[in-house]
């Protein structure tokens, strides 16, 4: 087959869509990318990339078509707003860069669903089915994250995303959740919705294969460590964590914060003003060392603020703390609330329930080995049932040839 995928981000900015291009291209397929000039999440161009450098390049055997873009830069909601209209307007002036003929169009729909307006220009224009992979419902996001109220504004947005649904011949969906959410905007109630959710990359299902000593990682103070890995912004309700944070302060319980956001500054200087000893605020790092931070960890974190739509979504980072047999402790509402408590591999208690949290950290502290080992283990065995990436790329081929 020849795969058109669509996606405002591509390597290398760290999204799942990568693996879906390099890995269908050693599945024997031809994959194109149209995509933009990499920034997230900096805010500026990657190295040896620019406005106006770079329109096309080959990489790992894809053909990545990209179009100029103004850079998110502090990610405030002006320049987020400029950054996802760029993408929109550039991709229509130079959409004419894509050519040849193609089996299918595949966008991925992170925020902003905008981005998918380019794939059903490509839809249209080639006269092929569009496979619509949704990652971020919206208007509920922006709802979420904005002051955005009832008015002419969201009634257009409403307009846009059901227009966009409509376009797709398939919608793909990472959430079971998600399908409620899309029905009542009134798309088709007989379009296709498949579930497809995320997977964890290869880091964490393959076999070490550096010196952890390449990433220069630090080693986690004495205690029992909680790691939270990803995005620090205000999506994930660090101002509940930091109260968790003060109740365990006397419990030798660590809080390591490994990644960077918007929420990183706030957090450092609640530290300061608190005097809070048992959170660290580690940085980013490579994918690649990951595992290595992971292994020193005794379980993970995952947080969402409480709202309508991080209730009906799973932040992929759940599948690698599975896949990496790691015990999960979260606190938010809805699917992954319910993932984790059902397949036994760690405790998810309410979004905001903060008192809630630093109590079945203390559980989990008290477990002995055999205990621990167990949820482990339950940890890995639903991640292979459920979250495989071979089995996922395996059902996504078989929806494009049929």
């Amino acid at each position: 087959m020849n795969i058109l995928i669509v996606s405002q981000y591509f390597y290398p900015e760290d999204f799942k869509v990568n693996d879906i291009a390099f890995d269908f291209v050693k599945r024997g397929h031809k994959v194109t990318v149209f995509t933009a000039k990499p920034n997230y999440p900096q805010g500026k161009f990657y190295k040896g990339y620019s406005f106006f450098s770079k329109s096309r390049e080959y990489i790992k055997g894809v053909e990545v078509i990209r179009v100029p873009i103004f850079p998110r830069l502090d990610s405030t909601n002006k320049f987020l707003v400029i950054n996802y209209l760029s993408f929109v307007f550039f991709a229509y002036l130079f959409k004419y860069r894509v050519k040849g003929e193609f089996d299918v169009v595949f966008a991925q729909q992170a925020s902003p669903i905008l981005s998918v307006l380019p794939a059903i220009w490509f839809k249209n224009k080639f006269k092929i089915k569009l496979y619509t992979w949704t990652l971020d419902l919206w208007p509920e996001s922006v709802l979420a994250n904005s002051n955005l109220k009832e008015g002419f504004l969201l009634r257009q947005l409403n307009k846009l995303v059901k227009y966009i649904y409509d376009s797709s011949d398939v919608i793909l969906i990472s959430s079971n959740f998600f399908k409620d959410s899309i029905l009542n905007k009134g798309v088709n109630i007989n379009k296709k919705i498949v579930y497809f959710p995320n997977w964890a990359e290869d880091v964490f299902t393959h076999k070490l294969d550096c010196d952890k000593n390449t990433f220069n990682l630090p080693v986690l103070p004495k205690g029992f460590n909680i790691m939270f890995a990803g995005n620090i912004g205000e999506s994930q309700d660090f101002e509940s964590i930091l109260k968790a944070v003060k109740l365990t302060e006397g419990d030798e319980i660590n809080w390591i914060l490994v990644g960077d956001g918007r929420k990183t500054s706030w957090i450092r200087s609640e530290i300061e003003s608190k005097k809070l000893k048992n959170i660290f605020l580690l940085g980013r790092y490579p994918l690649e060392s990951m595992p290595y931070l992971f292994k020193q960890a005794d379980a993970m974190l995952v947080s969402l603020k409480d709202s309508p739509a991080f209730s009906l979504t799973v932040p992929a980072k759940v599948q690698a703390y599975m896949a990496s047999s790691k015990i999960i402790l979260g606190m938010f509402n809805g699917e992954g609330q319910i993932l984790i408590n059902n397949s036994k591999c760690g405790f998810a208690v309410n979004a905001g329930d903060f008192i809630g949290l630093a109590n079945v950290i203390r559980e989990v502290q008290t477990f002995t080995i055999a205990e621990i080992a167990e949820m482990e283990n339950n940890s890995k065995q639903f991640y292979d049932k459920h979250f495989s990436k071979k089995r996922l790329f395996q059902d996504l081929e078989k929806l494009f040839e049929n």
